[in-house]
């Protein structure tokens, strides 16, 4: 069964999705990103190319030619992907077919409605019978 991380109050959204991204390549673990806005799957494919300075995360859209040969794959949709372990979501409610994947994270602000739709999410995953494990990123930070 799928475990599920939520990691909430995330100061930006993108930066703590391109630093799981980056931990899940170092333990060797092909990640998907799936970002269903498609200014959102832009905005955090710029910001891999330049997130961490010190570093890169090889990334592409799950739909590119070099899908298969690259270990973080961003994608708008629910289309065919690569084989992952894991799976970072990036949108409002739950992702299809999450339980395909080993993990789900899930990453939450402090913004209001961003709060309300992972709640209902956690809630949802919750009387399923997930198990659900919490990360709260201000304490980790402080």
């Amino acid at each position: 069964m799928t475990s599920i991380d939520f990691y909430f109050n995330a100061p930006d959204r993108l930066q703590v999705a391109c630093r799981l991204a980056g931990k899940a390549l170092a333990q060797g673990k092909r990640t998907l990103l799936f970002a269903p806005d498609p200014e959102l799957a832009q905005r955090l494919d710029r910001l891999l190319w330049t997130w961490p300075a010190t570093g890169f995360v090889p990334h592409c859209a799950a739909d590119d030619p070099l899908a298969a040969e690259t270990p973080v794959l961003i994608a708008a949709g629910p289309e065919a992907t690569p084989s992952c372990e894991i799976l970072l979501n990036l949108g409002a409610e739950c992702p299809p077919l999450f339980e395909r994947y080993e993990r789900l994270l899930e990453v939450v602000t402090s913004e209001e409605q961003d709060r309300l739709n992972a709640r209902a999410r956690f809630a949802w995953y919750r009387d399923r019978g997930y198990e659900i494990r919490h990360h709260d990123l201000a304490k980790i930070a402080a």
